[in-house]
């Protein structure tokens, strides 16, 4: 039988201080010893979402290299978004790190045109799909959430996995669009989301939960306390589901340009 565990982390972040968020991260995952397959951080885990401040990493910075070492010591694959520099702007940056080194990433697609995020951040414009354990991960950021057709599952991947900094003033958004997406997409949906306040005075209060492809909630955190989701997720039942309620087989057919 296919299964995947995974750790869901949620946490506040400090903000602009790479060391402090990095030494923080490394003691929440050495508060566990149970094996798991994929390890999952909040977006810009080492920075806070600071993208309008000269606080990006290089292509193989500091934080690649704590990803890289970590997924190494936890034997499991590590995910979390840096601020990576593209040129005079840089890219919301999903690294997916295996524990040999490998390296693959999504960088965020949509971009927040309320917050002039698009003055700083270079669109993504390329769908990823990732494999571990015969799950198909589909890797989302944040704003990414609000736009399913971006999101629809063509059977290609199993687990949708978003990670955000998303503000407690539209949290009921972020529980109410991740459920809609597993329900829709048949898969089971992962969100995580920080807590605290940033240095622009942004609340977060959490909302970290993963929701199977009924849209029922398997686990949650509680709201505004650092947490870990250890959550087992099995292949069997999503492929029964899909068996015997085929909606997939109904959908529209499009293409992204």
């Amino acid at each position: 039988m296919s299964t995947l565990t995974l750790a869901l982390i949620q946490s506040s972040l400090h903000w602009l201080d790479k060391s402090a968020n990095l030494a923080h991260f490394t003691e929440q995952l050495n508060s566990f010893n149970e094996q798991v397959d994929l390890i999952v951080l909040p977006e810009t885990f080492a920075t806070g979402f600071a993208i309008n401040l000269d606080c990006s990493e290089p292509e193989q910075g500091e934080v690649l290299n704590w990803l890289q070492a970590t997924a190494k010591q936890k034997n499991a694959v590590i995910a979390g978004s840096v601020l990576v520099a593209q040129g005079d702007k840089k890219a919301n940056r999903f690294y997916w790190v295996w524990p040999n080194g490998e390296v693959r990433f999504y960088d965020k697609r949509h971009l927040f045109c309320l917050g002039n995020e698009g003055d700083y951040v270079i669109a993504g414009k390329q769908r990823e799909v990732f494999t571990i354990n015969d799950f198909r991960i589909l890797p989302q950021v944040c704003y990414d959430l609000r736009f399913p057709v971006f999101q629809r599952n063509s059977d290609d991947y199993d687990v949708m996995i978003n990670i955000a900094n998303w503000p407690a003033a539209r949290r009921h958004v972020w529980d109410t669009l991740l459920k809609a997406r597993a329900m829709e997409n048949l898969c089971y949906v992962a969100g995580v989301n920080r807590i605290g306040e940033d240095g622009n005075n942004v609340a977060h209060s959490g909302g970290t939960a993963i929701y199977d492809f009924k849209g029922d909630t398997l686990a949650k955190l509680d709201d505004n306390q650092s947490g870990i989701i250890i959550q087992h997720i099995e292949k069997s039942p999503l492929k029964d589901f899909r068996r015997t309620f085929p909606a997939h087989l109904d959908a529209d057919q499009f293409q992204l340009l």
